[in-house]
């Protein structure tokens, strides 16, 4: 029987990375945000305290037990359910895990934390880092991100310019532009002449296509995505390929609740993956899961998308 780990995830696709191998270093929806638009919903542990959450050393041996099956991926990512770099070991499992494996070592993250200088000093260890750069002002900030109460807009600017210039990896920005909240041209703009500070490789605008964790945000038109892109001189995920799902688990249904733990999925995708593993009742998969109480089912742009409560 293949082992669910606990705090190993994936490969799951990737936009960005390809087939990601994920670590999930914290508990479930900790963070120092609790963005409008998280696939994950809203924040229920807000903290802005790093800590060491679960003993390092077991997280590393998950990974050598996962290495140890000769399966392949294109990257290590650390970035979990909530904000990876509350965890106080961020820096040894960096080094550790580039013991163990030649692939890249990424870390998704909001920035909110770049401000501080031990925090910089783990991240520099990543070869990518991957910071979300939502905002473009103090109201936005608090609307959008809905940051731990000590965080100010100016000490997560001046944190993420800072490690920019630090940093020797690659560093690839990220922006979620909501429709009517953050992606008309005067806030575009604003975008662009804050990011001239920012020494990044990569920018890519990305777009809920996800259940938000608030009513009233939606993903922009292509048009609006073409033009933010015009300005920004940035790169649209949605023109980004992904692979699909895997999963080592046999269980089909146990595979999907595997996934669906931290990557929310659609019908679509949910019939895709089964189709893949020659299922041949996918409808029927996809009516236990309406049936489950863990499971929330959601209406979004047309179709249901399912994830963990």
């Amino acid at each position: 029987m293949v082992k669910e780990f606990r705090y190993i995830f994936g490969p799951v696709p990737s936009r960005r990375l390809g087939i990601s191998l994920g670590i999930s270093p914290i508990p479930k929806k900790t963070c120092n945000y609790s963005c409008i638009y998280c696939q994950l919903g809203r924040t229920d542990r807000m903290t802005n305290t790093r800590k060491s959450f679960f003993p390092p050393e077991e997280i590393i041996r998950e990974l050598e037990e996962y290495i140890s099956s000769e399966k392949s991926f294109d990257a290590v990512t650390i970035v979990g359910e909530g904000e990876p770099t509350l965890c106080l070991d961020l820096g040894y499992l960096i080094d550790e895990i580039k013991k163990r494996t030649s692939v890249p070592v990424a870390v998704i993250t909001n920035g909110a934390l770049l401000y501080e200088s031990a925090l910089r000093d783990d991240l520099r260890k990543a070869d990518i880092v991957l910071p979300s750069f939502d905002a473009y002002d103090e109201a936005s900030f608090k609307r959008i991100n809905r940051p731990y109460g000590s965080i100010s807009f100016s000490m997560y600017y001046e944190g993420l310019a800072e490690f920019s210039h630090d940093h020797e990896g690659q560093l690839w920005l990220e922006i979620m532009l909501m429709k009517g909240i953050n992606d008309d041209d005067a806030a575009l703009r604003r975008y662009g002449s804050l990011l001239e500070r920012i020494r990044h490789d990569k920018l890519y605008i990305n777009t809920p296509v996800r259940p938000p964790a608030e009513d009233g945000v939606f993903c922009i038109d292509e048009e609006r995505m073409k033009r933010a892109c015009e300005i920004l001189n940035g790169i649209s995920i949605d023109r980004l390929v992904s692979t699909g799902f895997k999963s080592e688990i046999p269980d089909d249904l146990s595979a999907i609740l595997s996934i669906i733990k931290r990557h929310p999925m659609n019908s679509f995708e949910i019939t895709a993956f089964l189709r893949s593993r020659e299922n041949e009742d996918p409808d029927g998969l996809i009516r236990i899961l309406e049936g489950r109480e863990d499971v929330a089912s959601i209406d979004y742009k047309g179709f249901k998308t399912y994830r963990l409560k």
